[in-house]
C-alpha cells in the first residue's frame, strides 16, 4: 500500500472525521472507564484535543516518571498530554502524527497544557510512523517507552513501524500500546473498504502474524496484557464482514514489547523468582506485567527466564527482590504453552526407564 491508503487515512481523520462522535464502528472506542488518575489527568486536558480522540484503550504502562516517551499515531495529542503528566517535568513526552489538521490541535494547545501542568515537555511533529527514521529529532536508543493508541493497524507497512520501534528504543525499553487484531486474515475485499480500514477494521493483523512479525524484528517474547471483543455496532458494516469471512472476529488488545537483547524465543525455567515490592505508585498492592503475570505484593512469585529480565533488566529492577540466577536449566516452563513435542517423552514422565534409538 501504498500512497493510496495513507492518503486515505489523512483525508478519514483530518477531514471525514471531525469530532468522536463521528466514528462509524466501536473499534476505535473502549467502554472501560480509565484509573483514577488518568481521569483526573484528563480533566487537565483541552477540550478541542478530547473531541478529536479516536483511540481504542487507554496505552500508558506504569512507573514512566522522568522518562523519555514517544507516541506514535498521537493525533490531537490526548495521550501525549495524560503521559506528560505521568513522566513529569524531568520527563518528555513526543507525538508524531501524518494528519495535519491533528498535528495542528495539538500544537496549538501546548501554551495551555503547559501553563496547567506548570512545566512544558511535549514535542510534536509531523510524519508517518513507517518513516520515523526520516524525523532528525528522533535518534536511535533515546527513548524508553514508545506507546501508540489503535493506529498501528492503520498503517500499510506494520514491519517498517516495529522495525523503527526497536531501533528508537533504548535497551530494557518497551513499545506498549493498544490496538486491533483479528482472528484470522482479513480478505482483500475487506482491505480494499476505505471506511473499514479507516474505522482500525481492515487493517487489522491476524495475531498469530502480528507475534511473529515482533519476534522477527527482535521483540522476542510478546506479552499480552488486555483484551476484548470488538463488536462493529454497524449493521451495514457487519454483514459486509460476514459476506466475506462468517468467521471473522475482531479484538482489541493492549501488548507489551520488551527491547531485551538477551530474551530467548520461549520461556525457559531456570528455578528462578521474583518478590514485589509494592513501591510502584497506584499498583502498591499487586502489580500487573501482562494477564499472566499478577504479582502480589511480598509473596514469592516463580518466573521464568524472560519474565526475570523483563523485571530485572528493566526500570522495575528496583521494585524487586530477585532469587536465583541463569546457572542451572530445567527445561520449558510449565504453562509456556510449549512442551516437549516427542510422544515418546509421555512414557517417562514417571519413570527412569530409557529407551533406543530407533
Amino acid at each position: 500500500m501504498s500512497s493510496n491508503i495513507i492518503d486515505e487515512v489523512k483525508e478519514y481523520y483530518g477531514k471525514t472525521l471531525t469530532v468522536t462522535e463521528d466514528l462509524a464502528t466501536n473499534a476505535c472506542c473502549t467502554s472501560a472507564a480509565p484509573p483514577i488518575h488518568i481521569r483526573k489527568c484528563i480533566k487537565n486536558i483541552h477540550r478541542d484535543v478530547i473531541s478529536k480522540y479516536y483511540g481504542c484503550g487507554l496505552c500508558v504502562p506504569d512507573a514512566i516518571e522522568g522518562l523519555t516517551v514517544l507516541d506514535l499515531g498521537c493525533g490531537a495529542g490526548r495521550d501525549v498530554y495524560i503521559a506528560a503528566q505521568l513522566v513529569g517535568k524531568g520527563g518528555r513526552v513526543i507525538g508524531v502524527d501524518m494528519t495535519e489538521e491533528q498535528i495542528e490541535v495539538a500544537k496549538r494547545t501546548q501554551d495551555h497544557h503547559a501553563e496547567v501542568f506548570g512545566y512544558a515537555n511535549t514535542e510534536f511533529y509531523l510524519g508517518q510512523i513507517e518513516n520515523l527514521s526520516a524525523i532528525p529529532e528522533l535518534k536511535p536508543n533515546s527513548v524508553d517507552i514508545i506507546i501508540s493508541n489503535c493506529v498501528i493497524n492503520l498503517c500499510p507497512d506494520k514491519d517498517a513501524v516495529l522495525s523503527d520501534c526497536f531501533k528508537l528504543l533504548k535497551e530494557g525499553g518497551e513499545l506498549y500500546f493498544s490496538d486491533v487484531y483479528s482472528s484470522c486474515r482479513v480478505p482483500k475485499i475487506l482491505r480494499d473498504d476505505k471506511v473499514l480500514w479507516g474505522e482500525c477494521i481492515s487493517g487489522a493483523l491476524y495475531w498469530n502474524d502480528f507475534i511473529n512479525m515482533a519476534k522477527r524484528h527482535g521483540f522476542l517474547d510478546p506479552r499480552l496484557v488486555e483484551d476484548s471483543v470488538i463488536t462493529v455496532e454497524n449493521p451495514v458494516l457487519e454483514e459486509k464482514i460476514a459476506i466475506y469471512c462468517t468467521s471473522l472476529k475482531f479484538f482489541s488488545a493492549t501488548y507489551r514489547l520488551f527491547k531485551i537483547s538477551s530474551l530467548e524465543s520461549h520461556c525457559e525455567d531456570y528455578g528462578q523468582a521474583v518478590i514485589y515490592k509494592g513501591t510502584i505508585p497506584r499498583c502498591e498492592g499487586e502489580f500487573t506485567l501482562d494477564n499472566h503475570h499478577v504479582i502480589q505484593r511480598g509473596k514469592v512469585f516463580p518466573v521464568c527466564g524472560n519474565t526475570w529480565k523483563m523485571l530485572f533488566d528493566t526500570r522495575f529492577e528496583k521494585h524487586f527482590d530477585f532469587v536465583g540466577n541463569f546457572d542451572i536449566h530445567y527445561g520449558i516452563y510449565d504453562g509456556c504453552g510449549i512442551l516437549i513435542p516427542f510422544d515418546s517423552a509421555r512414557s517417562i514422565t514417571n519413570s527412569s526407564e530409557g529407551g533406543s534409538c530407533c
